[in-house]
């Protein structure tokens, strides 16, 4: 293994217009490369610290998905099944056609929120959650934001076609129904815990606003980077779980997921939070040919989409030098996971920057990395 190529990648993303970053390898399940970049506070000339704290955004995808399986693999649903069976709100959703709204044809099934098939949307500013917004005096429970979401129209039929919308905040809050616990209750007990998750939480406290990171934003056109609010507008209120975006952790806890991932599912101590077969299904391809064409992200050219999870399904496609089946996300201020079970590789990397330069900066990391390996 030789990391140098890596290194000067990460060093050079500052640049590019990137603060700061950090990432860290686990290969055949240990440690085995970290390196920190740019600057953790521009403003302030402080660099790049180890044990910051980062917004996840899309990348808590990972969480609410495994949260989900691990209740799938206790019997307590069927990907098949009718969401209106747990969640009554969605017994008969409406479909917005060509500015005609009508009645669904077909129920949304709980296999169609994993894999953003079910038609909901992303759009956060609609009235149904403005109102519910009000109607709890801001605190927004995570139950309340999905049953809100059951009232706004479908962008389509479900089923049939692939939208990047809020259906994993929809799967947070079926967490909550099948548990009888909050999602971050859910998942503290039985995915942060036996991980040793310490610093991974979906309601910040003050200590965790302390230590987050300061959230900038590219202003591509002019060149610059913009210090911003580091407050997460998908976390909607004090109550307000998301699943699809809502968790704050730091490096050296998140790759802990990762690595269990790559480890068919089990802690270093052996104990299981998901088993081999379901580790396998989450990174199939669920996407039908015309799902794929919706899937048209310009940096997953190559990949299908699984259980919450891009999925690479072609290597020619995708230039990617990793094994078929290597599965991860990321999150809209540049977070990117790549777990790899064949090549027993897990990768997390970190940084702080709406308008993320994803496009640019993923491909070649995962490229760089494995080539490092075999160096």
């Amino acid at each position: 293994m030789n990391f140098s190529a890596l290194t000067k990648f990460l060093d050079r993303l500052p640049s590019l217009g990137v603060p700061g970053c950090d990432c860290l390898i686990y290969y055949h399940h240990q440690p085995v490369y970290r390196h920190t970049s740019g600057y953790y506070d521009i403003e302030n000339q402080i660099k790049m610290k180890e044990d910051a704290l980062y917004n996840l955004y899309s990348a808590s995808k990972l969480v609410t998905c495994t949260a989900a399986l691990q209740l799938y693999e206790q019997g307590a649903f069927l990907f098949k099944d009718p969401l209106y069976e747990y969640i009554p709100e969605f017994k008969r959703v409406r479909v917005n056609e060509n500015g005609v709204v009508r009645e669904a044809k077909n129920p949304i099934l709980i296999e169609d929120l994993f894999s953003m098939r079910s038609g909901i949307t992303h759009d956060i500013r609609i009235k149904p959650i403005t109102e519910m917004k009000q109607a709890t005096g801001g605190r927004c429970p995570t139950l309340k934001v999905a049953q809100a979401l059951a009232e706004e129209p479908l962008l389509f039929e479900p089923h049939t076609h692939y939208h990047y919308g809020l259906s994993h905040d929809v799967l947070g809050a079926l967490v909550e129904v099948l548990s009888g616990q909050t999602l971050g209750e859910y998942c503290q007990k039985n995915i942060f815990e036996p991980l040793g998750m310490t610093e991974t939480t979906y309601l910040p406290n003050g200590d965790t606003e302390a230590r987050l990171a300061p959230l900038y934003m590219l202003l591509p056109e002019e060149k610059k980077t913009m210090k911003i609010s580091s407050r997460n507008v998908f976390r909607l209120g004090d109550e307000h779980e998301s699943g699809g975006a809502g968790i704050i952790s730091s490096v050296e806890d998140f790759i802990k997921l990762a690595e269990c991932l790559c480890n068919y599912g089990k802690t270093p101590t052996g104990e299981k939070v998901l088993s081999r077969g379901t580790i396998e299904l989450m990174r199939t391809n669920q996407l039908d040919d015309v799902c794929l064409q919706d899937f048209d992200w310009p940096d997953l050219v190559g990949y299908g989409y699984g259980l919450g999870v891009r999925t690479m399904i072609d290597r020619a496609q995708s230039g990617s030098p990793g094994s078929y089946g290597e599965f991860g996300w990321g999150g809209a201020a540049g977070a990117y996971v790549l777990i790899d079970p064949e090549a027993e590789l897990a990768v997390y990397y970190a940084q702080h920057m709406l308008e993320s330069l994803e496009p640019y900066i993923h491909p070649r990391l995962r490229n760089i990395i494995y080539t490092c390996l075999d160096a």
